[in-house]
């Protein structure tokens, strides 16, 4: 009996991990400014790290959530300011919104690569 419980609890673990795998927030996107920004899984979220351009390498994001609909912080790597921030993906886009008190947004749309 042990081995199918142990047995059930590796697929369990297994599928939740493919879940998160597809989760359509994940991959590479093309910023408005023309550079790649990675969006991988980091912790029990989401991280967001830019691949080009004059800041490459530096994590400009966290987030979590799921099926299409994150919140967490963005930074503009210019500025070195960090907002509260949302992104929502829809097909081979997402729109990310940063905003200061709730009052002051602004948008970006980037697409997938």
């Amino acid at each position: 009996m042990k081995p199918i419980i142990l047995m059930s609890a590796i697929a369990l673990l297994m599928s939740t991990g493919l879940a998160s795998a597809a989760d359509p927030i994940l991959g590479n996107w093309k910023t408005t400014l023309g550079d790649t920004a990675a969006i991988e899984p980091c912790g029990g979220g989401f991280c967001i790290t830019l691949k080009s351009g004059k800041h490459a390498g530096e994590k400009i994001g966290a987030f979590e959530g799921g099926g299409g609909s994150y919140s967490g912080k963005i930074t503009d790597p210019d500025a070195k300011k960090t907002y509260n921030g949302t992104i929502s993906v829809s097909g081979d886009t997402v729109i990310l919104k940063g905003c200061v008190m709730k009052v002051v947004c602004e948008s970006q749309k980037w697409s997938r690569q």
